[in-house]
Order: structure tokens, then C-alpha cells, then sequence
């Protein structure tokens, strides 16, 4: 469960693949780049996110201990009026997030639509390439709903090196800043800490995922 749990954090914390979109967004001139506003954006973002989650992982763990779900509020029961609430903001979450996390993936099926295919881009293109992509992540999510084991697995396997490591090594490569200096240091500790997420996380997950496969009934 820790090792899952691990994975988890670092999906959590994962948006290497939306970074750029959105920072593309932000005007930009030499004087004042992109880069200055988006380091602050991540910084007060990055913040916020872990003022929301890590109380609830500590808090969580300490009352419930390894008899937490997957998500927390399956646990919980009452105050029913504060389940309600949470499991609405969930949705509003959702439903904002994914459309920021879905977008990069809309935009790679489009474009090879329309270069390799050749379909003309339209909005009719759109429409069917997102709906049948929800509509598919949506089979998947209910055929599989391994949530946390998946979380893990895929946190540690696919997001941990392009979001903790791989990064840090290029920015080594490019910059060469001074060795043991404070740069070098801190990001080598990332380069660490993302290798053992990527080893042990997916053991963890898998380990989730097969624990629970044993009781597992398809769409029951």
C-alpha cells in the first residue's frame, strides 16, 4: 500500500503534459516572458495543491490507517453534508481538469488526423475524435476501475521520469551549473527520489491491482 501510495503522490503532482499548453497561453515579450509569470502560477498552484492533499493523505492515514480507500470519501460517512459537498466539488474538479489534461492528447489525435489520414480539420473532426476519446476513457474506467493501482502504477512507470527525473537530467546537461552546488544538489536529489518512484511505485501498484483483481467481477 505505501509503495502504491507513492505512485499516487507522483501522478498527483505530474503536469509535465500541460505545462507548455499553458504557458503558451501567456503573452510573452522580451522584457517580461512567459516564464516569469507561469514560475509564479506553478509555484502558488504547486502550493495549493499540497496544502489540499497532504492534510487529507496524513489526517487520512492516522484516523483510518491502511483501511482507507482508493478515494477517501468511501470511507468517510458522515457528516453526510460534507461527503455531498466534497463529492460535488470532485465533479467540478473533474470535469475542469480534464479538459486541461485531455487537451494535448485531443490535439496529437487531430493532428494526425488530418496530416496522416487526411480528414479536413472541421468541427465535426473535433467533435468526434473528443467524444469517441471520453467515450473510450470512459469503457476503460468502468471495465478497470482500479483506481489507486493504477494511479500507482502508471504515477511511477510513465510520470515519474518525465515529470521528476528526465527533466533535471536535460536541465544538468544544458546548464552545467557547479558541482555540489545548491542547484546541482537539489536536483539530483530529484533525479534520485524520481528513480526510486519509478522502480518502486509500479510494484506497489501492480501489487494493488492484482489484490484486488482476486474479488474483481466485471460490471457488477
Amino acid at each position: 500500500m505505501f509503495l502504491s501510495a507513492l505512485g499516487n503522490v507522483a501522478f498527483s503532482y505530474a503536469g509535465h503534459n500541460v505545462v507548455l499548453e499553458i504557458q503558451a497561453t501567456i503573452p510573452s515579450t522580451p522584457e517580461n516572458p512567459s516564464k516569469k509569470a507561469m514560475w509564479k502560477g506553478v509555484f502558488i498552484a504547486y502550493v495549493i495543491v499540497a496544502i489540499c492533499y497532504l492534510p487529507v493523505a496524513f489526517i487520512g492515514y492516522w484516523v483510518f490507517g491502511n483501511g482507507v480507500e482508493d478515494n477517501i470519501l468511501l470511507t468517510l460517512h458522515k457528516p453526510v453534508w460534507i461527503v455531498a459537498a466534497a463529492n460535488i466539488f470532485v465533479v467540478f474538479h473533474v470535469v475542469g481538469s480534464y479538459q486541461v489534461f485531455a487537451m494535448p492528447v485531443f490535439d496529437m489525435i487531430e493532428t494526425f488526423a488530418v496530416k496522416t489520414m487526411k480528414y479536413q480539420p472541421s468541427f465535426s473532426l473535433r467533435f468526434l475524435v473528443r467524444m469517441a476519446f471520453v467515450a473510450f476513457t470512459l469503457f476503460v474506467a468502468i471495465t478497470f476501475p482500479f483506481f489507486g493501482g493504477l494511479m500507482g502504477f502508471f504515477g511511477g512507470f510513465a510520470l515519474a521520469p518525465t515529470t521528476y527525473y528526465l527533466p533535471c537530467i536535460i536541465w544538468l546537461r544544458l546548464k552545467k551549473p557547479k558541482r555540489f552546488g545548491l542547484s546541482w544538489t537539489i536536483n539530483w536529489v530529484c533525479i534520485i527520489v524520481g528513480i526510486l518512484l519509478t522502480v518502486l511505485s509500479p510494484i506497489g501498484g501492480m501489487w494493488s491491482i492484482i489484490k484486488s483483481v482476486k474479488t474483481y467481477h466485471f460490471y457488477q
